[in-house]
């Protein structure tokens, strides 16, 4: 199993310079690949902010990606919560902090919007400090 960086994946589900491309390509189709949380949460942040791609967008490819029999993350069950709940509304890395600490007592933060949404869409505990 190998793994791989942020930039690898986005060649993978963007394209742009054909032979990065390529590479990515090959390398997904011969090789068990591992995403770390941290790749995912670049990746995503690098399709919204790099390549303009929707939250919808974003999921799909993630999805797509991360249903591929050969790829493998750390938490299959939380990164589809993860992608489950931005899709529903929260920011990408606000919902791996929430996903992250689900063993918690509670997730401190000053953002309302963030304290908001998690009493709406999860059981959660989302307060301020």
């Amino acid at each position: 199993m190998v793994a791989v960086d942020t930039n690898v994946l986005v060649r993978l589900l963007i394209g742009g310079d054909a032979a990065q491309c390529k590479a990515s390509e090959a390398l997904f189709q011969s090789s068990d690949i591992y995403i770390s949380n941290t790749v995912l949460l670049e990746t995503e942040w690098v399709l919204r902010g790099a390549f303009d791609l929707s939250r919808a967008e974003v999921c799909v490819a993630m999805r797509g990606v991360l249903g591929l029999p050969n790829v493998s993350v750390a938490d299959g069950l939380l990164v589809a919560q993860v992608i489950d709940w931005h899709e529903a509304g929260f920011d990408f890395a606000d919902a791996f902090h929430l996903a992250l600490g689900r063993d918690q007592e509670a997730l401190k933060t000053f953002d309302t919007d963030l304290i908001k949404l998690a009493k709406k869409l999860t059981d959660h505990r989302v307060e301020r400090p």
